[in-house]
């Protein structure tokens, strides 16, 4: 059994060794564009405490602790190389050194595990893409928070300019302050300021232009030297083609809606229907955050075991479409008190999942519960399936698709026994299993799946971003 000062001192390396990787993290980041990520979770912008937190992670992969130390040598080989535009796992890295029959020290093996993509051999990535925000309220400011993150070395994403309605005197101020704190999801991490003369906010380096109309129709996107941008529509104000189409101003090439499209908007869940879009289209849409949050399990679901029917019952945080007392509001039981009610609603995610998933068989209902809580939701899943199977089968398929395969960024999976839903707020997955809530008799099975519908579907949208933009660089060593 360690002693007291046995296990302080094994702490006090591990921080020193995960403080020591800081500098080598922000310089690939801020000057090669390289993300460093440890089983697909970035480690970029991380303290010494969240980088080891990250590295105890690696005990659901593979049954045992990764720690800073096993991947410090490996972080040092990368920094020493001519590399650009990628994502480096160092776990993978690290696993296919220990698989690796050669004797190599790892800074051979890692320049020649990299070799494809090093030196002459560098990929020259994407250019710079411009973003503007159109709309600038829980889900502006939460996507503004994740572009300035990911700003790096500025050759990915740029975010430009954010569009929002006049409000009269101290407007400016006022927004960079909702920016800046936030009751839900705290301070913003890093420095804003305001420059009032030229309606910019300044955000960790990132100068956002703050443009002021009243509809798309007013705006020349060229006159602020943006150019070819997706503009991410956050405000739902227009969900069909004829409305979204009056964002194709000068400057702006392509229109992202962050809300469920009608008509043929092409809804995208990433991580399911994403690499199928169309590169042509012009128009398209993030579907709803409880979409996000129910096709990667129904999916997932239907893979494994097939699926002949699904209901869905989301309870579900109340929003701003709601009242804070009793009024008026065009759907009856949304006029009741939100903070004060359980509030029956209905949700349009049963429908867009057949539009995510056009070739899926099963029926599927749903209804939803608003509740008096700011901020994550659960959906429960009730499912009817082609294959009987039981509880331990259903748990490990998932358990195994949230750490491996294309849903592995978006599905996450949890076994904690006392998880509530304040624990998931600042989630990046858009959809978490409570593995110990689940049940499963035969053909029927119950999933519990928590999300945060703003912060994780937020997440969601910025990787929809990078995908049709070009800027979403490949992870190696590939493979894992």
């Amino acid at each position: 059994m360690p002693t007291y000062e046995e296990t302080l001192a094994d702490w006090n390396e591990r921080e020193a060794v995960a403080e020591a990787s800081i500098p080598l993290i922000g310089a690939l980041n801020r000057d090669k564009g390289v993300t460093v990520v440890l089983h697909s979770r970035s480690l970029v912008d991380k303290d010494a405490i969240r980088i080891i937190k990250t590295h105890r992670f690696a005990r659901r992969v593979s049954g045992e602790e990764l720690s800073v130390r096993d991947t410090f040598p490996f972080l040092e080989a990368v920094s020493a190389l001519d590399i650009s535009s990628v994502k480096i796992d160092l776990a993978r890295l690290h696993a296919a050194y220990d698989a690796d029959g050669r004797g190599l020290s790892i800074p051979d093996f890692v320049a020649d595990a990299l070799s494809d993509i090093a030196g002459d051999n560098k990929p020259g990535g994407a250019a710079p893409r411009d973003v503007v925000l159109y709309g600038f309220g829980r889900i502006g400011r939460l996507v503004t928070r994740l572009l300035v993150e990911k700003a790096g070395a500025g050759n990915g994403l740029r975010l430009r300019a954010i569009v929002v309605r006049g409000g009269g005197e101290g407007d400016l101020a006022k927004r960079a302050s909702l920016l800046r704190r936030d009751s839900v999801h705290g301070q913003f991490n890093g420095t804003i300021q305001v420059d009032e003369a030229n309606n910019i906010i300044i955000a960790n380096g990132t100068a956002i232009q703050v443009i002021y109309a009243g509809s798309p129709d007013e705006i020349d996107y060229t006159a602020y030297g943006i150019d070819d941008a997706i503009l991410v529509d956050n405000t739902g104000v227009w969900r069909d083609r004829a409305g979204l189409e009056r964002h194709l101003r000068p400057g702006i090439a392509k229109v992202l809606l962050t809300a469920p499209g009608k008509g043929d908007i092409p809804n995208i869940v990433h991580g399911v229907n994403h690499l199928g879009v169309d590169a042509d289209e012009k128009i398209l849409s993030c579907a709803s955050c409880t979409t996000n949050a129910i096709v990667p399990t129904i999916k997932a679901m239907d893979d494994q075991f097939g699926l002949i029917r699904a209901h869905v019952e989301t309870v579900h945080s109340y929003t701003n479409d709601q009242n804070l007392l009793d009024n008026y509001h065009k759907a009856d039981r949304r006029g009741r008190s939100a903070p004060i009610n359980m509030v029956l609603t209905a949700t349009g995610a049963s429908s867009a999942v057949k539009k995510v998933l056009p070739d899926l068989e099963a029926s599927i209902s749903g209804n939803s519960i608003r509740v008096p809580t700011p901020d994550v939701s659960m959906a429960i899943l009730s499912l009817q399936l082609k294959t009987a199977t039981d509880r331990d089968q259903v748990l490990a398929h998932l358990r195994q698709t949230s750490l491996e395969g294309p849903l592995s960024r978006c599905l996450d999976y949890t076994t904690a026994n006392d998880a509530v839903s304040s624990d998931f707020v600042g989630s990046r997955a858009s959809s978490i299993i409570d593995a110990n809530a689940a049940l499963v008799d035969g053909d029927q099975a119950m999933l519990y799946v928590w999300y945060d519908n703003e912060f994780g579907y937020s997440c969601q949208v910025v990787r929809v971003v990078q995908s049709i933009s070009g800027v979403e660089y490949p992870t190696y060593p590939l493979g894992g």
